[in-house]
């Protein structure tokens, strides 16, 4: 039975791994471990870029910091946390989940333990990880060490769910394995724990959530460009539509980010090896993928219909990270929707308190402004519904615009009759 003789070594201290090396350390000793020299530091002085911890909540965790491998082999549970993206052809990018899994082959003990947080397919921990864990060890699962999968349920930018707050689905590779890893859980879930019957079921169970998401915001999308051309309003429909009572509401926009624009391609790339062509999947992926063109083009084709010419334009765009809240830009649509604008030749300006001018420049060359000017702007896109925007108001933002400017609220983070065009 786990208890606070365990040492546990984080490794990646993200979205998902600081939060939970947080979690760990009010029961266990921790050693949280990055790659990135610069994040353990920032996280050394008390500073958390992604904004999930405060200075206080990492001051006082009593976690130790590193990126020297050699610091976390006298760990003997391993929590592998790190991201699972996909490439160009949006097949499965398994390169930090190896390095990671590589790094702890070496430094592996008699009795260890090997848990992954990291969202993949079915069968990837004892098909792609398990292997790599026994050669480099020259041990064996469930003789010498043993394997867990624990999907990680962080939502990035939402401070009312706190990751003691969520349940949490375990599984091991062996009944005490399993047995151990969820009463390991226990100890800092406070929601409770699941244990499944083996780590394929845990590992389906995660990528199926945000598929599940993926396909249903597809559909409210799809709706959403319907009711565009019979020229109803999509939300006023979702607020009627939500009055019964088993009517499950999803809204449409973009979808972007590290989970549900990329984890479907996960289940989509397994289906296909075992044969089977998921086309509803691969559907939904293929119009989620397409909105932001359909937003610029509904942008410029507005424009254009007042009389404008798009090189003359001057557009602003609030709002550049994937979600609300939160200063993550992995894989944000906004990235295409700005591109796209600038292809009609229209002249861009974004605004978003959460990121960095210097590094959005040096990452996508971009002109991330510091604050809008007053009278400005020809157009200016809402792409993002950070909570900074709605208490700044309707009338602020609008102030920003020339005399004529058409404001349009891609997420209608404002009420419907306020001059703002809904799209």
């Amino acid at each position: 039975m786990p208890n606070n003789t365990n040492t546990i070594a984080v490794i990646g201290l993200g979205y998902v791994g600081l939060p939970l090396a947080i979690a760990f350390s009010k029961k266990f000793n921790v050693i949280g471990f990055d790659i990135n020299q610069n994040r353990v530091e920032e996280l050394e002085r008390g500073f958390d870029s992604t904004l999930e911890a405060s200075a206080k909540e990492v001051a006082n965790s009593g976690i130790k910091f590193t990126f020297n491998t050699k610091e976390i082999a006298k760990a003997n549970i391993y929590i592998i946390t790190v991201p699972t993206p996909v490439k160009e052809d949006n097949t499965p990018d398994f390169k930090h989940l190896v390095s990671a899994t590589t790094m702890v082959s070496s430094i592996l003990d008699d009795g260890d333990y090997v848990i992954y947080e990291s969202t993949v397919y079915p069968g990837t921990t004892e098909e792609i990880c398990l292997p790599i864990l026994e050669e480099i060890s020259n041990y064996k699962c469930n003789t010498n060490f043993y394997l867990g999968y624990s999907p990680e349920r962080i939502n990035p930018g939402d401070r009312s769910r706190s990751i003691e707050d969520i349940v949490k689905v375990t599984s091991g590779s062996c009944e005490e394995a399993a047995n151990f890893i969820d009463k390991l859980y226990s100890k800092i879930i406070k929601a409770g724990t699941h244990k499944t019957s083996s780590i394929k079921v845990a590992e389906a169970a995660k990528v199926i959530e945000n598929t599940q998401r993926d396909v249903n915001i597809a559909l409210a999308n799809e709706l959403s460009i319907i009711f565009s051309h019979l020229d109803i309003d999509t939300h006023e429909v979702l607020d009627a539509a939500a009055t019964k009572w088993n009517f499950n509401r999803f809204e449409p926009g973009m979808v972007g980010g590290h989970c549900i624009g990329v984890d479907p391609y996960y289940l989509t790339y397994k289906s296909l090896q075992v044969g089977y062509n998921p086309e509803m999947i691969l559907a939904g992926r293929k119009l989620n993928d397409s909105m932001a063109n359909y937003y610029a083009e509904r942008v410029c084709n507005a424009l254009e219909g007042e009389g404008n010419h798009l090189a003359s334009c001057k557009i602003l765009i609030m709002g550049m990270t994937f979600k609300e809240n939160c200063p993550d830009y992995r894989n944000t649509k906004v990235v295409d929707l700005i591109n796209d604008i600038t292809y009609r030749e229209a002249s861009v300006d974004i605004y978003d308190p959460y990121l960095s001018e210097e590094e959005i420049r040096r990452e996508f060359g971009f002109n991330l402004i510091q604050y809008p000017k007053e009278g400005d702007y020809d157009a200016i896109v809402i792409a993002v519904p950070h909570d900074q925007f709605k208490k700044d108001g309707v009338d602020l933002i609008r102030s920003f615009g020339k005399e004529e400017a058409l404001i349009f609220d891609i997420k209608s983070l404002f009420p419907i009759n306020n001059g703002l065009i809904r799209i």
